[in-house]
């Protein structure tokens, strides 16, 4: 594996990126060991420190199991990782070497949309249904403007997904929207024709308020999978380049 020099500034950050690239993209593969600790800091030109900050946060990761005062061996992050993995790769511009991501990404938006919908029918209280109907008219005014209804739909599905008062759709949410999805940008365009459906908001928003679980869920489910149709497929790169140094000597590791 290469590794470059990195800047004197957050020099943990560069270290963390180029290890955390090297084993999603394949380089080190799962059960793999990497290289000691000091070998790592002389291969990338810092301290100790900042590469045994780097491993902590490959190991919050799930990307690595460090043995105290033993080797660092490489995990599979298909079995260990969570979406705090998709979340650290958009942030620096990369996405995970997987082609359905987009779609896969959508899919467990609809699946957590559906049931949040239908709980917070049943779940949310009197001020929290108000919260979604005004939100949903908010929102309606936006149209056609679909950059603007795009931020509007993140506020209200916010609210219904708070109203369902469960503390794990709450924070797959969030790391859904951190990100744009935390696939990298994903234009209003490509789901127009959820965003623009303002007559099925609407439905969507009255369920809510009636109290009535099931036409909720439905009203969701109709919305939030016309975006799946047709299933969206990208093409990604592997995540090797954005957190390389300025161009430089090479040092290898």
């Amino acid at each position: 594996m290469v590794f470059v020099p990195v800047p004197r500034n957050s020099v943990a950050d560069h270290v963390f990126g180029q290890l955390r690239d090297a084993v999603v993209s394949g380089a080190y593969r799962p059960g793999a060991t990497l290289p000691g600790e000091r070998e790592l800091a002389t291969a990338c030109s810092v301290n100790r420190h900042a590469v045994r900050e780097a491993l902590r946060r490959l190991q919050q990761l799930g990307l690595v199991q460090v043995s105290q005062g033993g080797a660092t061996r490489v995990l599979d992050w298909r079995v260990h990782a969570g979406l705090d993995l998709a979340l650290s790769l958009v942030r620096s511009g990369d996405v995970l070497p997987v082609d359905t991501l987009v779609r896969d990404m959508l899919e467990m938006r609809a699946c957590v949309g559906v049931d949040a919908a239908r709980l917070c029918a049943e779940r949310a209280d009197a001020a929290t249904r108000e919260t979604v109907l005004r939100a949903t008219e908010e929102y309606a005014a936006l149209a056609p403007d679909l950059p603007r209804m795009a931020e509007a739909s993140i506020v209200l599905w916010r609210h219904v997904v708070r109203g369902s008062a469960n503390t794990a759709y709450l924070l797959g949410f969030n790391s859904l929207v951190a990100g744009a999805f935390a696939v990298g940008e994903v234009p209003p365009e490509r789901y127009a024709a959820e965003l623009l459906d303002v007559a099925g908001h609407r439905r969507l928003a009255e369920a809510v308020a009636a109290g009535r679980g099931d036409a909720a869920a439905e009203q969701a489910r109709a919305l939030l999978t016309a975006t799946l149709t047709p299933a969206p497929s990208i093409s990604t790169v592997p995540a090797l380049s954005s957190t390389a140094a300025p161009a430089g000597r090479e040092c290898r590791a």
